[in-house]
């Protein structure tokens, strides 16, 4: 009896692992409102934040919320071609520093666990932006 409690056990779990569908990080992440969701309380992050925000301060706001999403959700392949400007173009001639750089990821993973997003989704996205690192500091 204790065997057939064993093994039912274990095909539950196996057939609980493998019955899951295989969302995509577009659709973790909540598709296109989850991403407003997230730019909005990333945005709200910058802006009450004394360390960084003098890099933001004469940003159009709507347009880097727009070039924000549309280029999170190129990378994390949800349906969207980001058209904006390349990082590098963006942030040249701000000479953004590795700490400042670093805040701003805090400030990011601050409000992705405002938006409950989980952590194991959080480390794809982060892992997904890190190749941009290179591209935005000191330039």
């Amino acid at each position: 009896m204790k065997i057939s409690v064993f093994i039912f056990c274990c095909l539950s779990l196996l057939l609980g692992c493998t019955a899951q569908p295989n969302t995509s990080l577009y659709q973790q992440l909540g598709e296109q409102a989850g991403l407003e969701k997230l730019t909005d309380s990333f945005i709200a992050q910058i802006g009450n934040d004394k360390q960084v925000f003098h890099y933001f301060e004469h940003s159009n706001i709507s347009h880097f919320r727009q070039g924000f999403i549309s280029h999170l959700c190129s990378l994390v392949e949800g349906p969207c071609e980001y058209k904006g400007d390349s990082m590098v173009a963006i942030h040249t001639g701000m000479n953004i520093n590795e700490k400042d750089f670093n805040h701003v990821v805090d400030l990011l993973i601050n409000a992705m666990n405002e938006q409950n997003i989980p952590h194991t989704v959080q480390n794809k996205i982060l892992a997904k932006m890190a190749p941009l690192r290179g591209e935005i500091i000191k330039i």
